[in-house]
């Protein structure tokens, strides 16, 4: 039924108003909206309200396992249009329990703690972690219960879709099941191009489509030759078997958009498949990993922009346009699994010397690099090396301080930095003698900061004192691990587009403490693939490689005075402590500089070890920041671009939901 509330417009009502048990929802989500997820809300005693955020759906479908607590007065609904409940069902807390027992013992015991010491949010996230989310690798299972037809608005007439798939006959088999995709689509107004490299032309049958057209491979045939007459033009390779509505809905994006480039999600491998959930368009992450693939349609005038030459084989024509498509500035991602492609093992020695002319000629300063089997992008540090102040907000702690100055000062080999260390109030007189060795050194500047500890204030003072076009933020209980690391941030802080730079941090232990901050997971945000291995490749190889992300933490983050200061720095009186740095990433990609991590620069974090965790009133004020950073960045934590919708926002690793 409706609501009053304008974003939360639908109420769920159920017979006898349950309370003290779990809730599952399945619900559909049509392919054409916006991939906002749900939002539901829990009216609660004495007015408070609970927001959950919603899986989305790559499938057609998603379902949702929620806590119903004892005062739940009422449940609201936020969704597009289209949003629509299958079925609802409850469950008992001693039925999820058992089931988190058997599922996944280790949350199901961190749930009994949590429940002992009356801790609900993490009972409630820990039981939920354990029984409705599902690690990638038993993606079949879950693809199994979700799967749905999605329902395009149209089947004929609309753009004319021109697919090009190069193959051999040795291929026969493989090309006759992309052939039997495309005939099986609910949109009729394509045609395929087989080109035939081995330079044999079968002969046509008496049941052939008129629409699929057979001819020798022709190296010297432009694209836009290829793409001859139609609207949008895409490449395939043998096997790849599109989902029925795959076209019509890419079709439908182009008729609602006006994109370059329109792609959507995929599956490899055979009887075991495994997801490739992509995100929204992230081209430092296209140009050296290549992750568009298929399906993927690119408009008539945009291919007649490509500078893509002639090309002696099928697979160089392929690597050339999957980097020229980079240069798309207007690009749709449809977040939903609409191809099956055969595995094939990525060649990044193959992309490397493609991906530098591609650059070249291109006029980027970056080339291509080739680490340990890893392409990635080189951006080179700017000659002369613009000033570098690094700012870092301190009291006490000698072993703290000591490490990080150390690190700054003779163990990180760039050529003109300034530290300024913002001291709020250190009464350690050990401290105070390290303070007074410091200033020997012209690079080092102490600034006061006698007030009340606020850390974004603090920030900000370090800036106003700071001398360098680069900041840097530091934490003082982070370690310096290499040398070249503020290298790899000021090369990519300077670049126009790019607004904070974030490194990747790790804890003691060499497991993951930082690799870019998911808008949403947790609640507001969080660390994504917290505490895993060290060495984790991520979702799409994606930690390998310097990519966009919605958010860096402010424990080593860099950006240039001139971004920082028209932004206006840190938000100190909404996020005195926390939130502060997701804020101020939020806000520079509002004015359209975009946010990249980049594992190139790697140090050590013992995260908040001089803090320590929240409670009491500190509990009530990271409560109230949490509040605002909802209601001020609600949108972004229903859709964070660089993380798919239908990825967990419950667990910190990359799992189904």
């Amino acid at each position: 039924m409706p609501a009053d509330d304008p974003l939360f417009d639908r109420r769920l009502v159920l017979p006898g108003s349950p309370t003290d048990c779990w809730i599952v929802l399945t619900y559909r989500l049509p392919a054409q909206t916006r991939p906002q997820r749900p939002l539901l809300r829990l009216l609660r005693s004495a007015g408070r309200r609970d927001s959950c955020v919603l899986p989305g759906a790559a499938l057609g479908v998603a379902r949702w396992l929620g806590y119903l607590p004892r005062d739940c007065e009422g449940i609201e609904i936020a969704a597009e249009p289209g949003f629509l409940l299958e079925r609802v069902g409850l469950r008992g807390s001693a039925s999820v329990s058992v089931e988190a027992l058997m599922k996944r013992p280790g949350r199901a015991l961190a749930a009994l703690r949590a429940r002992l010491s009356r801790d609900e949010r993490r009972w409630r996230d820990s039981l939920r972690g354990a029984c409705a989310v599902t690690p990638v690798r038993r993606y079949p299972a879950w693809k199994a219960s979700r799967l749905r037809p999605a329902v395009p608005s149209a089947a004929t007439g609309g753009a004319r879709i021109r697919l090009v798939l190069p193959a051999d006959r040795a291929r026969a088999d493989a090309v006759a099941r992309s052939v039997a995709s495309l005939r099986a689509q609910t949109y009729r107004n394509w045609s395929l191009l087989l080109a035939w490299t081995d330079g044999t032309v079968p002969p046509k049958s008496g049941e052939a489509d008129p629409r699929v057209h057979s001819t020798a491979w022709d190296a010297t045939a432009s694209l836009p030759d290829l793409c001859a007459d139609a609207d949008l033009f895409g490449l395939l390779r043998p096997g790849d078997v599109l989902s029925p509505e795959a076209l019509a809905l890419l079709a439908e994006t182009f008729r609602n958009e006006t994109p370059d480039l329109a792609y959507a999600d995929e599956e490899t491998g055979g009887r075991n498949p495994l997801p490739r959930l992509k995100p929204d368009w992230s081209p430092d992450f296209a140009l050296a990993a290549g992750y568009v693939g298929a399906p993927a349609l690119v408009s008539r005038a945009f291919l007649a922009s490509l500078n893509v030459g002639a090309a002696a084989s099928p697979g160089e024509r392929a690597l050339a346009f999957d980097l020229a498509i980079c240069a798309a500035t207007r690009v749709a991602h449809i977040p939903r699994i609409l191809c099956r492609r055969e595995t094939v093992a990525p060649d990044a020695a193959r992309r490397a010397p493609h991906l530098d002319r591609h650059l070249r000629a291109s006029g980027s300063p970056a080339r291509a690099a080739l680490r340990d089997g890893v392409l990635d992008l080189h951006w080179p540090r700017p000659a002369p090396a613009p000033l570098v102040s690094l700012i870092v907000p301190s009291r006490d702690r000698l072993d703290l301080i000591a490490r990080v100055t150390e690190g700054v000062l003779t163990g990180t080999d760039y050529p003109a930095l300034q530290l300024v260390i913002v001291d709020n109030g250190s009464t350690d007189p050990a401290v105070l003698a390290l303070y007074d060795r410091l200033r020997a050194d012209a690079r080092v500047r102490i600034e006061p900061y006698p007030q009340p500890f606020n850390f974004s204030a603090m920030v900000n003072a370090g800036a106003r004192a700071a001398r360098g076009e680069v900041l840097v933020l530091l934490n003082n209980d982070v370690a310096v691990l290499r040398p070249g690391w503020l290298d790899a941030l000021v090369a990519q802080a300077v670049r126009p587009e790019v607004g904070a730079v974030g490194a990747k941090l790790l804890y003691a232990d060499g497991r993951l403490q930082h690799a870019g901050v998911v808008v949403g997971l947790g609640g507001e945000a969080g660390h994504i693939l917290r505490r895993r291995p060290g060495a984790t490749a991520g979702h799409l190889g994606r930690l390998r490689i310097a990519h966009e992300v919605s958010g860096v933490t402010a424990a080593c983050l860099a950006v240039t005075r001139e971004k920082y200061a028209a932004v206006g720095g840190f938000d100190e009186d909404t996020f005195a402590i926390d939130f502060n740095d997701i804020d101020f990433c939020l806000r520079l990609g509002a004015r359209g500089w975009k946010t990249v991590w980049t594992p190139q620069a790697e140090l050590s974090h013992l995260e908040s070890v001089s803090r320590g965790r929240p409670v009491g009133a500190a509990r009530e004020r990271f409560e109230r920041e949490a509040a605002a950073f909802t209601e001020r960045w609600r949108s972004c934590i229903r859709h964070d671009p660089f993380y798919h919708p239908a990825l967990s926002l419950t667990t910190f690793g990359e799992e189904l939901e």
